[in-house]
């Protein structure tokens, strides 16, 4: 009953979790366009703030989503999978700001979102099957 009650919390924080890692490569593409390219915008684009807190919302929402999913179902893969992105955010800030920077954020919040992807198959399966007596 508890499990029927918390999964449409985890399904939001999967989705909520796309929608951050989707704007977090908007946000780097449009970086590299508008201050680079155009030379506008880097003191709002560049702030470190907007890359740290970017990484700590992903972390707890990653955290809390997937980790709850890897718990219930016992699936290493979303939780794996997700980490590894985030592992890739975090060297992000550790770079200058510039391409190599947004490479890694790109390839982190790819796989972060593939993380809540994976996690969301696994809910909606696992829902069918108690839903359906499988």
């Amino acid at each position: 009953m508890l499990q029927r009650a918390i999964l449409p919390i985890r399904r939001r924080l999967d989705r909520a979790g796309i929608f951050l890692s989707g704007a977090c490569a908007l946000h780097c593409l449009l970086s590299i366009v508008l201050v680079s390219g155009l030379g506008i915008g880097g003191e709002l684009f560049l702030a470190p703030e907007i890359h740290e807190i970017g990484l700590l919302l992903a972390t707890l929402i990653a955290g809390v989503a997937i980790g709850w999913g890897a718990l219930r179902h016992r699936m290493a893969a979303p939780f794996v999978i997700a980490m590894t992105g985030l592992t890739f955010m975090g060297a992000a800030l550790a770079v200058p700001h510039g391409i190599k920077e947004a490479v890694l954020t790109i390839i982190g919040v790819a796989l972060v979102s593939f993380g809540h992807i994976l996690n969301l198959r696994h809910v909606h399966s696992s829902a069918c099957k108690e839903r359906c007596g499988d």
